[in-house]
């Protein structure tokens, strides 16, 4: 919007342009006295109200222009404090991350070492497991062994008596012979030779060493 003085200087300007020039002039122009000094009174009068006016506005301009600049100093200080409140979180965080860190390296460190103590407790049970197992598979073989050599030694036993006995009736037998002739006159029977018995398949010197063998 336009001031007061603006408007008059434009109509003092069409004034002017409406005057007509002087005769053989074109330069010079004819004007009224009254309606120029009208004009040029109101602009005097206008003046200083529109210097006030503008006075106003700058000042107004400068406190506009003040408060942006406060504003802009407090934005500015605001965010300063944002960011360094922003830096030590920051801080915060990487020490933060960095004990995390730490945790998480002892804590696999830690759950490594359980892993690795488990690991060789259960080769040393093994390992144990192994050696007991030897151990009674030595002692069972040796028992077997040990029962082998009794059988042996009863079957061994065994034949004997009965070879013992089969020779005592064969003897008895022989001393009733000559008794039996004279009565009843007949020939002597022969003597009766005692068998020899082992089972089927089995050599009495052979299959014990090699039934001892096999548990050597």
């Amino acid at each position: 919007m336009s001031s007061r003085i603006e408007q008059i200087i434009e109509e003092i300007e069409e004034y002017v342009e409406s005057c007509k020039y002087q005769a053989l002039s074109t330069t010079k122009i004819i004007v009224n006295k009254e309606e120029i000094e009208e004009l040029l009174r109101e602009l005097r009068l206008k003046t200083p109200d529109e210097i006030k006016r503008y006075q106003k506005i700058i000042s107004n301009k400068d406190a506009i222009l003040a408060d942006a600049q406060a504003k802009a100093d407090n934005i500015i200080e605001d965010t300063k404090k944002q960011v360094q409140e922003m830096v030590k979180e920051s801080e915060v965080m990487q020490q933060a991350y960095a004990q995390a860190n730490e945790t998480i390296n002892s804590a696999n460190q830690q759950a490594q070492a359980i892993i690795d103590a488990a690991t060789n407790d259960a080769n040393t049970l093994r390992l144990s497991a192994v050696s007991y197992t030897d151990e009674m598979m030595a002692n069972m073989g040796q028992l077997a062994s040990n029962m082998l050599e009794d059988a042996a030694a009863k079957y061994n036993d065994f034949v004997q008596a009965l070879r013992s006995s089969l020779e005592v009736i064969n003897q008895n037998r022989a001393e009733l012979s000559p008794q039996l002739v004279r009565s009843n006159e007949a020939p002597v029977q022969e003597e009766v030779s005692a068998p020899s018995y082992e089972p089927d398949g089995f050599d009495e010197d052979e299959d014990l060493d090699d039934g001892f063998d096999d548990f050597d």
